[in-house]
């Protein structure tokens, strides 16, 4: 790009957009062409704001397919905030094992008990109510102010990022450029329908602006897009250099009595998969190699003759890559937990608060110590 050229400027030589986006022209194309999901009002239905927040929630860094199922088991065993907020933590957090970044569950969870505690179990209907309850930031307050109480507000996720920054050819690269993305995006919302208009932009770049080959021609917006008409949209939204993911190393300890249940613990509430259940383990140390397995094993949470399940666990979190040795030792049916652990019996293990790393490691260690007992290893 030249210098002194704006970010709504295509290169020179391209065709220049016909006109700016019509907010129009996307509700039409929405009304003809929206995705049918399980949150989502039918059309000149009124929202259910409690339906609304829980799968803005679900959906942070989570896909539309990857959520579905458990929104569904979700609704299924919380169907309003008042019987969340009445939940026990423990039921809460175990609903939502195996969809990921468990804050977002003891959010949930906080969330749910201040509308029924401070808003009689009605959410807030001003941008300023929704931002001031636990766990909601500026997207998810305007997801629902927009789509539950049709406040003009602009509902930014990684979809709308990515139309707006090719419709206005945004050079700025993100997260950099999410102030001037949001702006502009604000400056589309329409008076009328400004709920219908958030999701209809969602629509837009989950089914025509994708990633990878957007179907430019059948969009309702080609004519107005600067990255179209300069032939490089696949390139937006432009995006800093990622850094260098570091890697943790430590050991997970599977006991298992002669009966088959297992040792598990609760993390503290606080820090990464806080108040989800696991089995015991080490600090995870960051570094460039496994530390030795004698250095490991002076974590174990009681003397037993373990012994490492070959192969371990490997496990990508959002900044780090985690790779565990998952010791295995076999105890008498009438073993007594240490303090603070407890004997989970194999048949209770899935109704088990044990997020997806963890999840891995009771059937890494599980398989071995089968192994081991038929002498097959």
């Amino acid at each position: 790009m030249a210098a002194g050229q704006t970010s709504q400027e295509p290169d020179r030589g391209a065709a220049v957009p016909e006109a700016g986006p019509d907010p129009a022209a996307l509700l039409g194309w929405y009304d003809a062409h929206r995705r049918t999901l399980p949150w989502r009002a039918p059309p000149g239905a009124p929202a259910d704001p409690y339906r609304v927040w829980l799968s803005e929630i679900m959906l942070q860094q989570t896909t539309v397919t990857a959520v579905q199922p458990f929104y569904a088991r979700f609704l299924a065993r919380f169907p309003d905030v008042n019987s969340l907020a009445s939940a026990p933590a423990e039921a809460v957090m175990q609903a939502w094992a195996g969809l990921g970044y468990y804050s977002r569950a003891r959010n949930l969870h906080a969330c749910a008990r201040t509308v029924v505690a401070e808003h009689g179990g009605a959410f807030p209907a001003s941008l300023d109510g929704l931002l001031a309850l636990p766990g909601v930031g500026p997207y998810t307050a305007a997801a629902v102010g927009a789509i539950a109480f049709d406040l003009p507000a602009a509902a930014v996720d990684g979809n709308v990022e990515r139309v707006i920054s090719r419709i206005y050819r945004v050079e700025e690269p993100l997260p950099g450029a999410k102030p001037r993305i949001r702006a502009l995006t604000q400056a589309l919302v329409p008076a009328l329908r400004p709920g219908d208009f958030a999701q209809a932009m969602m629509d837009l770049g989950a089914m025509i602006c994708t990633p990878r080959r957007p179907a430019c021609g059948v969009c309702p917006w080609m004519g107005s897009c600067a990255a179209r008409a300069a032939g490089d949209a696949e390139t937006f939204p432009r995006k800093a250099p990622k850094k260098a993911v570091p890697s943790r190393f430590g050991a997970a300890f599977v006991g298992v009595r002669a009966d088959g249940a297992v040792l598990l613990r609760t993390r503290p509430p606080e820090g990464l998969l806080g108040g989800m259940d696991e089995p015991p383990g080490g600090a995870w140390r960051e570094g460039d190699a496994m530390p030795a397995l004698a250095d490991l094993l002076q974590e174990a949470p009681f003397a037993a003759p373990w012994r490492p399940a070959p192969g371990g666990v490997r496990h990508v979190f959002t900044h780090f890559r985690l790779e565990l040795v998952v010791f295995v030792a076999i105890v008498a049916t009438d073993y007594a937990a240490p303090a603070g652990m407890r004997w989970v019996r194999r048949a209770d293990l899935a109704r088990s608060a044990l997020p997806n790393v963890m999840r891995k490691v009771v059937a890494h260690g599980l398989e071995f110590a089968g192994r081991a007992r038929s002498g097959v290893e």
